[in-house]
């Protein structure tokens, strides 16, 4: 299992907005294990936190907007980009302003932030959605489109057709998430002439100059528009390149604007709120569509998740059979509800019990319909727990485990002779001082039957 990372120490950087042209002050903080990607407001009353989720976008309208019970947060998919293509799962980023600074116009610059401060491995596990089957939207109005397949990691290829000669057909690839940094993330943001004159006649763009904009020249510029452009990048003159960009910028590379169009793809899919194993193959991506599609995977995870039922392969040879099990835990028959132990890491472990019609609890527990008492599927889940902490010290034999707090227990389904319990405990904490605070589940014909939040102490036999 790949373990979550935050940012090692906090760094500020200042800028301008796009759009609005104000001024922003912007801090990445670390965050918790499972924060995921938050934004906080600091210059309005209460510090209001907007978490990076697609549930939250309400305009996608150059660029792409969260908006959560009035406050908002704009053009944040750069710097997401920048976290993804970082290889984060937490991170706070502070805000005096609801719009996120330019700077040139790509995530150049919010990567080296991050590498300047360096990336802190954290203790909880990395949470990815392993894209099993094609998963699409599409845009019928544009005829955008975005798929995802499966793939061995994180990958994403873009291909663009903007219909004009000056740019024509691009196409861009990520192979890995680890190509972002080198390949995509100097890749500046772009417009074409038509748009940049009706943003300015709109009083858009008003932080935007020639230093964090590609400008596309699709058409003849008038001297009118070029006096309008003198003004609104506060120069005394421009011209058109050869290639048809406007003068004082030079492509990073000739497929700049599809690679730009990746970072966005990137940036606006951190929205989903969980790590992708899959390729994502986008045909003229743009922020709607982006941002519709990263709406659709998050419905999806979310309800996999709910209806999640982990499958072993019950006839390999168990990690631990009955002795080692005994050899760890106190409990002896008829009180020991563990047959096997499936597998396990630092924070997490996975046990079963065949359940039969002998077991001493059916003579009393409903004798005419045997029902296996809810309070024996939980015992049976802590005692799994309890050897996830009692492998945690070098002699389990001297340590004895007593329940702290039983939490939010849910009974499900019932457990009948003749069935196979399959349960499996993650930690919420890491172990500390023999504390364990654990959420456990229990399965049983390819259902959730139990589930609780346990919290256990070992302490040393008198």
């Amino acid at each position: 299992m790949v373990k979550q990372k935050t940012i090692q120490s906090e760094i500020t950087l200042t800028g301008v907005g796009l759009h609005t042209g104000k001024e922003v002050t912007m801090t990445f903080k670390p965050a918790p294990v499972n924060n995921g990607f938050t934004f906080t407001r600091v210059d309005l009353e209460g510090q209001p936190i907007i978490e990076a989720d697609a549930a939250f976008v309400v305009n996608t309208q150059r660029g792409t907007n969260l908006e959560k019970k009035g406050v908002m947060i704009q053009t944040p998919e750069h710097v997401l980009a920048a976290l993804v293509g970082c290889d984060l799962d937490n991170l706070n980023i502070e805000l005096n302003a609801s719009e996120l600074p330019i700077m040139d116009g790509s995530s150049k610059y919010f990567v080296e932030a991050i590498e300047k401060v360096g990336i802190q491995e954290q203790e909880a596990d990395r949470n990815v959605y392993v894209v099993k089957e094609v998963i699409s939207y599409t845009d019928e109005a544009t005829g955008s489109e975005i798929m995802l397949m499966p793939a061995d990691e994180y990958c994403v290829t873009a291909m663009v057709d903007f219909g004009t000669k000056v740019l024509g057909t691009q196409n861009a690839s990520m192979k890995n998430i680890a190509a972002f940094k080198n390949e995509i993330a100097d890749s500046r943001t772009f417009s074409f002439l038509h748009e940049l004159e009706s943003l300015l006649e709109n009083g858009l763009i008003k932080g935007g100059d020639l230093n964090n904009a590609i400008v596309y020249v699709d058409k003849e510029i008038s001297p009118e528009t070029m006096d309008r452009l003198k003004v609104a990048f506060g120069k005394d003159s421009i011209s058109v390149k050869p290639n048809g960009v406007l003068d004082n910028l030079t492509l990073h590379y000739p497929n700049e604007a599809a690679r730009h169009k990746l970072l966005d793809v990137v940036g606006d899919l951190a929205l989903i709120g969980t790590k992708i194993k899959g390729k994502v193959i986008a045909n003229k991506p743009g922020h709607f569509v982006n941002t519709q599609f990263a709406k659709k995977m998050s419905k999806i995870i979310k309800a996999e998740q709910r209806n999640y039922i982990p499958t072993y392969d019950l006839n390999l040879e168990p990690l631990m059979d009955i002795h080692k099990i005994m050899n760890i835990l106190p409990h002896r028959p008829p009180f020991l509800f563990v047959d096997r132990i499936i597998e396990m890491s630092d924070s997490h472990v996975v046990g079963m019990k065949n359940v039969t019609m002998n077991e001493t609890f059916f003579v009393g527990h409903f004798p005419g319909a045997p029902v296996m008492p809810g309070v024996i599927i939980v015992e049976a889940m802590a005692q799994t727990g309890g050897i996830l902490i009692l492998s945690s010290v070098p002699d389990p034999e001297n340590y004895l485990t007593y329940f702290m707090k039983i939490d939010n227990v849910k009974f499900k389904q019932k457990v009948l002779p003749g069935d196979t319990l399959t349960f499996k405990c993650d930690l919420i904490t890491p172990i500390r001082r023999g504390i364990c605070h654990m959420q456990a589940y229990a399965f049983a014909n390819g259902k959730l039957v139990a589930e609780a939040e346990l919290m256990a102490q070992i302490a040393k036999k008198q």
